[in-house]
């Protein structure tokens, strides 16, 4: 018997009459479920989403990159997340990891789909197969079924039609991503025209930790810097090299460097990259004194906006030569208070704290560690480490007011006021604040991501998860409480399964986030896994002790009613 091709086409055209079977098991896409025998396993949709792209290509190696994009499209989540998926895809098939029937794993590559993959016309008096591609390794027929090979015109096409079903059946992730990516109607997406320059974070040529901190700031500065040009959209480091939909926040332009401080002398190796063509556009090397940081500082700045296609106003010129202190003493101190205030414990942010007033000490004008002292205070209230938490957000709120006073065009002091007014339950202040900081500031990553706490805060979920996407292209390599803020919407807008995965890269990246783990216990236990949320809830007595959910509800800034209710109703019954 031959295959011909227009038979197979006219088979694709009635899904009732053909049939997709990985393996020994039949493939039910619409209905998330796979057969063999009398055995029916339901597969969650993600599971399947993997088995029928890997069933679109069969015997071949595919990248994990490709399966996120592909199964997880607009979806921002990690490698743990295909990980776990994979995990419950095989367990559904029967397969190891050790002895692979189905799914193998290629280390550092991917992983392939090495069971047969045929096509059965259920109408036909014969079974129609589409085979996988012949292979050494690639598994016999099924007992029972004559395996026949198509030419290659036909085998084309059927991996056409597969595709096109994966596709279909991903239609509602695509409709989501392009719900999320609408630019907000207020205007507060970076500008799709600009130019994009992506900041590398500086590599470090030396092995002291005051190294280390020192390529940071120096990073962090240049974006800070690029980010006042209004012409100019500047993403953080770790840029994805995988297109996005939204093409337009693909870098043209990076920006990289060395960082190396021996004694007293600063050495920089800095170099403008055009990335459609892979040329340098400029590359300099500065050896000068480590006392003139912020001399250099200002002569990279304004050598890269030389040779960017931009135009700079003078207000934009004059804002970004103010620096908020040209003590370098202070400036260091600063520095360190911003990698103890990142760690997120109590004895951290009083070291912070500590250093801050260092530094104001040094320079009484030093507006961006007002800033800072004044996130100490609104933390240790967010925290419940104040024993008097209002006394600690009202010092939060005067000293973000100083640090606005002090310089009002500071995006920093915008988005510090707008925090401390979130936990004031000030939301609609908090917005505006927020507003004015992307207005300073339109590549601000941090003010879209607070935006979006807030409007989840609100009962906006679907909207927070819109800033997240812009503030996770701005800042993809962004810390655990984007992740957070993801997870927190998702849980709000009924989707467990990405409120789950975003909360564990929530907690892979800070295990002691108290928060996350409330929200992860109240998904897995709404979601019937009452075991896990079991041990979530030791986590959570671990960390807090005394834990008693109407007292942290009370300090928690949630104001939209029914969420609010969701989230005690299950925090009461898993017993917190």
């Amino acid at each position: 018997m031959t295959t011909d091709p227009a038979a197979v086409q006219d088979a694709s055209d009635s899904p009732l009459r053909r049939a997709l079977w990985v393996g020994e098991w039949q493939v039910a896409a619409d209905l998330n479920q796979i057969s063999r025998s009398d055995n029916v396993v339901r597969l969650e949709p993600k599971a399947m989403a993997v088995l029928l792209h890997l069933a679109s290509r069969p015997q071949q190696v595919v990248s994990r990159e490709e399966l996120l994009s592909a199964v997880w499209a607009g979806v921002v989540v990690g490698d743990n997340a295909l990980t776990q998926v994979v995990i419950k895809l095989r367990k559904a098939l029967g397969d190891t990891a050790r002895e692979p029937a189905y799914v193998q794993a290629v280390a550092k590559k991917g992983y392939r789909l090495v069971a047969a993959v045929r096509r059965v016309d259920t109408s036909a008096p014969e079974s129609t197969v589409v085979p996988a591609p012949a292979s050494g390794l690639e598994p016999g027929p099924a007992p029972g079924r004559r395996r026949q090979v198509m030419p290659w015109a036909a085998a084309a096409l059927a991996a056409f039609l597969l595709l096109l079903g994966v596709a279909r059946m991903m239609q509602p992730a695509a409709t989501t991503e392009r719900q999320v990516q609408e630019p907000n109607p207020r205007g507060e997406s970076p500008r799709a025209t600009a130019p994009t320059v992506r900041v590398e974070a500086f590599e470090v040529l030396g092995a002291q930790p005051d190294q280390l901190l020192l390529a940071r700031a120096v990073t962090a500065d240049l974006v800070t810097d690029l980010s006042k040009v209004s012409g100019l959209s500047v993403v953080s480091s770790n840029f994805p090299t995988q297109p996005t939909s939204q093409s337009a926040l693909r870098p043209r332009y990076v920006l990289s460097g060395t960082v190396q401080q021996e004694g007293d002398r600063l050495r920089l190796n800095v170099l403008l990259t055009d990335t459609d063509t892979g040329r340098p556009l400029w590359s300099e090397r500065l050896d000068r004194h480590v006392r003139d940081l912020f001399e250099v500082q200002d002569s990279l700045v304004a050598r890269v906006l030389e040779v960017l296609p931009v135009k700079v106003s003078e207000a934009e010129t004059r804002r970004i030569a103010q620096r908020s202190t040209r003590d370098l003493q202070a400036y260091e101190t600063f520095v360190r208070a911003q990698a103890a205030l990142l760690v997120r414990r109590p004895e951290q942010n009083e070291a912070a704290r500590a250093l801050y007033w260092e530094a104001i000490s040094r320079d009484p004008a030093f507006a961006r560690a007002y800033a800072g002292l004044a996130l100490t205070y609104a933390l240790e209230y967010q925290q419940s480490w104040a024993p008097e938490g209002a006394k600690a957000l009202a010092r939060a709120a005067e000293f973000a007011q100083t640090a606005l006073r002090m310089r009002p065009d500071m995006p920093e002091a915008h988005w510090v006021l707008a925090f401390v007014g979130a936990q004031q339950r000030q939301h609609a202040d908090a917005l505006r604040d927020l507003d004015q900081a992307l207005q300073l500031n339109p590549s601000y990553a941090d003010a879209y991501a607070l935006k979006a706490g807030i409007l989840t805060y609100v009962g906006r979920p679907a909207d927070a998860v819109a800033q997240l996407q812009l503030a996770l292209r701005l800042n993809p390599d962004a810390g655990s409480l984007y992740f957070l803020l993801l997870g927190r919407a998702y849980y709000f807008l009924g989707d467990a399964e990405q409120a789950r995965l975003n909360l564990e890269r929530t907690l892979e990246r800070n295990p002691q986030n108290l928060e996350a783990r409330i929200y992860l216990a109240a998904t897995l236990w709404q979601g019937g896994d009452h075991a896990t949320a079991q041990w979530q809830l030791s986590e959570i007595r671990s960390l807090e002790p005394g834990f008693a959910s109407e007292a942290w509800l009370a300090a928690y800034p949630l104001t939209a009613s029914a969420q609010k209710q969701k989230l005690l109703a299950a925090m009461v019954a898993m017993g917190l």
